[in-house]
């Protein structure tokens, strides 16, 4: 039976049907794992927004730059831009494996077990403050979901 509603203990099935705990020893390191796994999303969604930085080029001077439609400017492939360049290709396949890794986290939160709950809060949240806070002048706008 699946639990609708928060609970504590621990006995708890995460993901898949194999992944059952039933001492505390299995379900420390449950919790352990669902910390580590929501540190390294923190981890790579960093990476991600660092290889974005480093792949877009400084605008024009002002001086220099003609006016432009946003729907055929050269970011967007269009005009003899890089659709299939190494840079956003490689971001394109992180924002998946990071996008996967979101997903999980959130259906294992479905477990409705709090321990489960709090590892994954407490471990975005520490990944959050050793990767991501640091003092970046530079302003990326992004999808701000945590499981995106």
């Amino acid at each position: 039976m699946m639990h609708m509603t928060f609970y504590w203990g621990r006995d708890v099935t995460l993901l898949f049907d194999s992944w059952k705990t039933k001492t505390w020893m299995e379900y420390s390191l449950t919790l352990l794992a669902c910390f580590l796994f929501s540190a390294f999303y923190q981890y790579l969604e960093d990476r991600r927004i660092l290889l974005k930085q480093l792949s877009v080029s400084p605008p024009p001077s002002t001086a220099d730059a003609t006016p432009t439609t946003p729907l055929l400017d050269s970011k967007l492939g269009v005009n003899g831009g890089r659709l299939w360049s190494a840079f956003r290709v490689l971001g394109a396949v992180m924002f998946g494996v990071n996008a996967a890794i979101g997903y999980m986290l959130m259906l294992a939160v479905m477990s409705f077990n709090g321990g489960v709950f709090l590892a994954i809060v407490v471990g975005l949240s520490v990944g959050y403050l050793v990767f991501r806070s640091s003092d970046r002048d530079v302003a990326v706008v992004d999808n701000p979901c945590a499981c995106a």
